[in-house]
């Protein structure tokens, strides 16, 4: 398998890029494409052992950064490394196509190179949320502050197939964001979008509220970018906070250093629970491709993950089961709208 790496892309680029991409080939016995300037990349690259690994670099003489204006960037640097990869991709160079950068431009560069499979509407970012549970599936991120209710039966469509196809949840529960659980509750958009979840076939279970995602309620948990973007934000902030006190709090009181020695198992188990870097990224799903976004301050750590996640998204044929999984709800856009 050959997984496109931007080496460009992220707060630590290309180093901890680098060596997230050579770590994954070797973990993963997958090749890793490096995508960037040839003269940032190859001497990180030398940094390493890779003998017997395959991590072949491609050149690519520009960068969007992570400040800049996606649909610009992606118009105006036709030889970004966001631009080069995805080209790869669509043209079967490479089975899927992984950064740490501009979330926005990779939106942006995968609908101008790889276009949206046949019957989306919208592309929709999504991840893994931590539950106590398991891990749920969080769908949008924030491509699409504002939706119709077709968008988010779409979000929902693709949300079940890749719970199921990656993560390996079985018939996978689907609920949709709103602020009380009882139906009826809920803006317009949640209102209007409930019968369609109902009468989709989909496993849904119904409204969850902001308490009940972390409580596992769901599987899938569909939304609007606006709202999902607040979720994750606010939940990595919390997370962040938790920890922080936890340890203040702990090494203000020598008694209780005593007994977090005995519970640092149960601490580190925990942390990993609430760690990014475990989870590998977003999966930008509704384009032509596979497409992983991790956060921008990923480590190497969680640069590997997420070229595991795209492995296993192309293992498991995700594309395949959305087109499929579109096509049986007979959600499509029509030809009159796609003109």
């Amino acid at each position: 398998m050959r997984i496109v790496l931007d080496a460009m892309g992220g707060d630590y680029a290309p180093a901890a890029v680098v060596e997230g991409g050579v770590r994954a080939a070797r973990e993963y016995g997958v090749e890793v494409i490096l995508v960037g300037r040839r003269e940032a990349v190859e001497p990180e690259l030398a940094r390493h052992d890779t003998a017997g690994l395959q991590v072949p670099i491609v050149h690519a003489s520009e960068v969007i950064e992570m400040d800049e204006h996606p649909a610009l960037v992606a118009k105006s640097k036709r030889d970004s490394s966001m631009a080069v990869g995805m080209q790869m991709v669509k043209r079967g160079e490479a089975d899927a196509f992984v950064t740490m950068g501009n979330s926005g431009g990779a939106l942006a560069v995968a609908l101008l190179h790889l276009g949206r499979l046949r019957g989306i509407k919208r592309p929709a970012l999504s991840s893994v949320f931590p539950t106590v549970k398991g891990p749920a599936f969080l769908i949008d991120l924030g491509a699409n502050a504002d939706c119709k209710p077709e968008y988010l039966l779409q979000f929902a469509i693709m949300g079940s197939v890749y719970a199921e196809r990656v993560l390996g949840i079985l018939h996978p529960r689907v609920g949709i964001v709103s602020n009380g659980e009882e139906e009826g509750k809920g803006n317009f958009l949640v209102r209007d979008t409930t019968p369609l979840l109902k009468a989709c076939g989909l496993n849904f279970v119904g409204n969850v509220e902001g308490k009940d995602v972390p409580a596992g309620l769901a599987d899938v948990i569909v939304t609007d970018g606006f709202t999902g973007n607040v979720i994750v934000k606010t939940s990595e902030g919390v997370a962040a906070m938790i920890l922080e006190v936890l340890e203040r709090e702990i090494k203000a009181r020598p008694l209780a250093m005593a007994g977090a020695l005995l519970a640092k198992p149960a601490f580190r188990a925990a942390k990993r629970t609430l760690d990014y870097t475990e989870y590998g990224g977003a999966a930008l799903l509704g384009v032509n491709g596979i497409v992983i976004v991790g956060h921008g301050r990923s480590n190497a750590k969680a640069v590997a993950s997420a070229i595991r996640v795209a492995k296993v998204a192309v293992e498991g044929k995700v594309l395949d089961a959305i087109r499929a999984g579109i096509e049986a709800t007979g959600s499509a856009e029509d030809e009159e709208e796609r003109n």
